[in-house]
């Protein structure tokens, strides 16, 4: 899957609003080129408290996330925020972890802990269980954006 692909993928999931970090929107420079999800199908959350459900990171952030080695040439990463049993289905246990390892679905680098998956490039071992996890990190989006809505 490409970024674009997913992006057209997640779109498609409805009520996702896709916001690209560049220059031009006042972003750090560090997250140009980074995509983030965020379900809003109102478009009434304010930006500034928008949680994303899911991002695309095409650069590594110096002294924060730098484990998956961003910098090499076309590699990126999606991230997706699922439920904790889909995080320990697919988190391997007493293993050390390659965060640098392509198109195999291993924990976040960084935020493991709050139960977010990531894929470097995926490809044909990942691409259907992205579009899955990507899925479900929609639906619970959607789940806790119509709880703030009837409460």
């Amino acid at each position: 899957m490409t970024h674009e692909e997913m992006v057209e993928f997640v779109e498609k999931l409805g009520g996702t609003i896709v916001v690209a970090a560049s220059e031009e929107s006042g972003d750090p420079e560090m997250a140009w080129g980074d995509t983030f999800f965020f379900y809003d199908p109102d478009g009434v959350t304010v930006p500034e408290k928008r949680m994303p459900f899911a991002t695309i990171v095409v650069n590594d952030y110096p002294g924060f996330d730098e484990a998956s080695a961003l910098n090499r040439p076309g590699v990126f990463r999606v991230n997706m925020s699922v439920g904790r049993e889909t995080f320990e289905r697919h988190s391997p246990h007493g293993v050390s972890i390659d965060y640098s390892v392509l198109d195999q679905v291993i924990p976040h680098p960084v935020y493991a802990a709050q139960s977010w998956l990531s894929v470097l490039n995926p490809g044909a071992n990942t691409s259907e269980a992205v579009k899955t996890l990507l899925t479900e990190a929609h639906e619970r989006a959607r789940t806790r954006y119509d709880k703030k809505a009837t409460s």
